[in-house]
């Protein structure tokens, strides 16, 4: 394991360095991490704490109903009743999608506004409204689905209608995810007028406020959409315009999965540098992609509306075929400079030999490392060829309501987000908790697992939208009706790996909850002492190779990287036109 100073990330290495952090100026006490020197606010670490526990605990929940979902839609297993798979099925998403990663997000925020600009936590107040009305929001939505009164699904649309609970918890949870947005802004205000941090953010940090952008915006579409929804579901107001609705909702749906985009990618810079020592190699550049993020991905939602007619044909081919590609060149380059400022710092280490030999080298015995490089080519390679395509008006026609659109959003979200904060709290347990993981060999595969079981599961989503399997049915077989020529020999075949991809995905997420919770609950104690590494690292000993400055700066298996992504790109997007093309043939 290779550790790392603050200075590494851009922020002053200890608390004497920066005179405004003085003790005077926190909520409670501060403490140096042993392992890093980075100075921890104790009042942050408690609401980093409290959010982690609560996101592996939502983690679970969803991770449950996802198993439950799995195994019905497997022709041959399909194990829940259509009413309890639809229940489910809500279940999941709202755990996964929002009450999982904003809780992680929220704790990000506060770790990252705090550690790396050597500040205090803005408000213990703002923290605590925060938590709570969170909580009460999620705990709200969850015993509404269960008993029965919210088969919506995460979606949710007018003119189908749940219990006006489901709505107000909804609703608390986006106001409680608010204010911990605005005490990280409020922090950030503290660090700049105390001069807690000297020059420029750091990247992951700007990263971070990025993120919490974004997650500004994509509440207060929730507000606009969910408070007149509430009020229908009390009675005191008319049903919303469905079509008005589905624009709107979307700008919370999908722009939570932007939010989340952010934070990954902050994460994939963070745990470069602690797991490697690696550096952004352009700051420049890196941040100018944030803001393209800002700017622009949130404009992705309108793929979801790609075909409904409430919206116009130019809005749509504005927002597909040109804006969003702005926000897909932000991801490019992000997909470049993470693993190219891996390949530079494991090439100054002396593993400078052929293409790959730096990729090879690296610590892939450290389940941090694993997790987020995973994360980085899951999200880049299946999440991104398939969402840039599925992005094109043409083709979104035919796939919008296939199982292709559920393959792709689970190489984002779960290959993609999920484990990258997996690996996250790899780092988060043993510095801020102060407890060391249990059973280390487990947890050294358990990212292989996880990881394996999303790609076989997402690619076998998308194969299956491809032969027709609808996107949320119960029953593919719609009582014996078939979509396209072969639909049974290979739709049952790809359904079948959906559930042995969604087993193997749940077995390494058990495995991740189950070593977490032990190590936060029962895990041996290092405060006094840095966290213990993962694996023997050779690149911490090896003898350094000859090399020049200018050697140390090439990434050519980056490159071939880069290539091979570009040219998989080409040759699944071309197949879809060729697949549109036979599907639209004229006679």
């Amino acid at each position: 394991m290779t550790t790392t100073t603050a200075n590494d990330m851009g922020a002053p290495a200890a608390a004497d360095e920066a005179p405004g952090f003085r003790q005077g100026n926190h909520q409670g006490a501060v403490r140096a991490c042993d392992t890093t020197g980075l100075p921890v606010c104790l009042t942050a670490q408690l609401f980093i704490k409290l959010n982690a526990v609560l996101a592996v605990v939502f983690l679970l929940v969803g991770g449950v109903a996802a198993l439950l979902v799995a195994l019905t839609r497997w022709p041959s297993v399909h194990l829940l009743s259509a009413e309890w798979y639809y229940r489910t099925l809500t279940l999941h998403g709202l755990n996964m999608l929002i009450f999982w990663i904003i809780f992680m997000e929220i704790g990000i925020l506060y770790f990252v506004g705090t550690t790396l600009l050597n500040s205090r936590l803005g408000s213990k107040a703002l923290a605590w409204v925060s938590l709570v009305l969170m909580l009460a929001g999620a705990l709200i939505v969850n015993a509404t689905v269960l008993i029965g009164k919210a088969d919506v699904l995460m979606t949710s649309y007018v003119p189908i209608q749940a219990h006006w609970a489901f709505y107000l918890g909804v609703i608390l949870f986006a106001v409680g995810a608010l204010v911990g947005v605005i005490n990280f802004f409020v922090t950030l205000y503290i660090a700049r007028r105390d001069r807690t941090y000297v020059g420029s953010v750091p990247l992951v940090v700007f990263g971070a406020t990025a993120a919490a952008i974004i997650a500004t915006v994509t509440l207060l579409h929730g507000a606009v959409v969910m408070i007149p929804t509430f009020t229908w579901a009390v009675g005191w107001t008319d049903q919303p315009d469905a079509a008005w609705y589905r624009l709107v909702w979307w700008g919370l749906g999908h722009q939570s999965q932007q939010i989340n985009v952010c934070a990954m990618v902050s994460v994939w810079y963070l745990m470069g540098t602690l797991t490697t020592g690696s550096k952004p190699l352009n700051q420049a550049v890196c941040r100018g992609a944030f803001v393209l993020y800002i700017l622009f991905i949130n404009l992705a939602s309108a793929h979801h509306l790609l075909v409904d007619p409430g919206v116009s044909a130019g809005w749509k081919i504005w927002n597909t075929s040109y804006a969003m590609y702005l926000a897909v060149a932000a991801s490019m380059i992000h997909g470049f400079t993470v693993p190219a400022s891996v390949e530079v710092a494991m090439r100054r280490k002396g593993f400078n030999k052929g293409l790959f030999g730096w990729l090879f080298a690296a610590p892939w015995g450290n389940p941090g490392f694993s997790a987020f490089f995973f994360s980085l080519v899951i999200f880049g390679f299946l999440g991104g060829i398939t969402g840039v395509t599925l992005g094109t008006q043409q083709i979104n026609i035919i796939a919008h309501n296939t199982l292709r659109i559920p393959g792709h959003f689970h190489t984002t979200v779960v290959g993609g987000t999920s484990l990258a904060f997996m690996g996250l709290a790899y780092y988060v347990v043993p510095l801020v908790f102060q407890k060391e993981y249990p059973a280390k060999a487990l947890a050294r595969i358990q990212p292989f697992i996880f990881a394996a079981g999303i790609t076989i599961m997402a690619v076998a989503m998308s194969l299956a939208g491809s032969a027709g399997v609808p996107r949320r049915h119960w029953d593919i077989e719609f009582t014996g009706a078939q979509f396209s020529a072969g639909f049974d020999a290979s739709a049952h075949l790809m359904m079948g790996f959906v559930g042995i991809g969604g087993t193997v995905a749940f077995t390494g997420l058990l495995i991740f909850l189950l070593l977490t919770v032990w190590a936060v609950f029962l895990g041996r104690s290092n405060a006094g002492k840095p966290m213990e590494q993962w694996a023997a690292n050779a690149a911490t000993v090896i003898q350094r190779e000859h090399l020049t400055d200018h050697d140390e700066h090439k990434t050519p298996g980056t490159m071939v990287l880069v290539l091979l992504l570009l040219a998989s790109f080409a040759v699944y997007y071309f197949a879809n036109w060729k697949a549109l093309a036979d599907a639209w043939h004229v006679r």
